[in-house]
């Protein structure tokens, strides 16, 4: 006992004299490039995938081979080396558990300009997906007209006011598919509302308050009515496409405003969501419908 006490308080000394004369501010500097570099490969390779959970192991690997070291230091060769076989063997199997991600980033390494896109990847990934996301909806939309299937969706960013948990959570991404299967008569889902937070669908059949607005005209029905209550006292925007026309209408700040042609529904879309910047206003303005609303007013006039 008293040997081994002796050894590791001699690998305390030498560690702490080596530190001391090796261990600088240059070595510091260099520790958290490394860090950073395996926190951005995490980020851009590992998190949200199947091997995520490897992770932890990796972390566990790297414990077991400093407490290797310390028992050899502290004359335990035999289990030290013992410690160190089982990382090595583990680590060797670590490159056969990890072979997509390292397929992953060797392919994504050998792309012209991957450093641009690595440093900016996330930004631009983000504004793809919001291109898709009005496709997708553009598409939909297109067959709900035609085919006089009521819908109503809500384009929302703080889902503080949403109502969404009194829907069905979905958390699901945007595709066409999703939201022609929510709207469908016969699915239990078609008769509420569907909630669009960036890319994603958060909830369905969710349940928005009605205007009571008493200048509202008659012939609209429970889902305009919800969508102007829900744009009343939030920052929401809602799509709605009339089961009884086929007409498609947007909502914001409680105006309504009807659309002849999918193309200026599109640009409108794409200046709600802050995809492109309006021809009359510089400023990207994100869930904005003041041009819209303006214009809306003077047709009322």
């Amino acid at each position: 006992m008293d040997s081994i006490l002796i050894g590791l308080q001699n690998a305390i000394v030498g560690w702490h004299t080596s530190f001391k004369d090796v261990f600088d501010l240059k070595n510091v500097f260099e520790v958290l490039i490394i860090i950073s570099i395996l926190m951005l490969t995490y980020q851009k390779f590992i998190k949200n995938s199947q091997s995520e959970k490897f992770v932890k192991g990796a972390f566990a690997l790297v414990f077991i081979w400093i407490l290797s070291e310390i028992l050899i230091a502290i004359d335990l060769p035999i289990l030290g080396v013992f410690l160190r076989s089982v990382v090595l063997f583990v680590s060797l199997s670590l490159i056969v558990i990890f072979q997509p991600e390292l397929r992953k980033l060797l392919g994504y390494l050998g792309q012209v300009g991957f450093i641009n896109r690595l440093l900016s990847g996330n930004k631009n990934a983000k504004a793809g997906k919001t291109v898709d996301v009005i496709k997708e909806v553009i598409e939909a939309v297109k067959y709900l007209s035609k085919t006089h299937t009521g819908a109503l969706m809500v384009f929302q960013k703080d889902l503080s006011n949403t109502f969404k948990d009194v829907g069905t959570i979905l958390n699901a991404d945007v595709s066409t598919e999703l939201i022609l299967t929510i709207f469908h008569v016969n699915t239990p889902l078609h008769d509420g509302a569907i909630v669009i937070n960036g890319d994603k669908i958060i909830s369905a059949g969710v349940l928005l308050p009605l205007t009571e607005d008493p200048k509202l005209s008659w012939k609209y029905g429970t889902r305009h009515r919800a969508a102007i209550g829900m744009t009343e006292n939030t920052d929401a925007a809602c799509l709605v496409v009339s089961e009884e026309t086929g007409d498609v209408s947007v909502t914001m700040d409680g105006s309504l405003k009807k659309y002849d042609d999918i193309p200026t529904l599109k640009a409108d879309l794409e200046n709600i969501l802050g995809i492109r910047k309006s021809e009359e206003d510089n400023d990207s303005r994100k869930f904005s419908l003041e041009k819209l609303i303006s214009q809306n007013k003077k047709s009322e006039k």
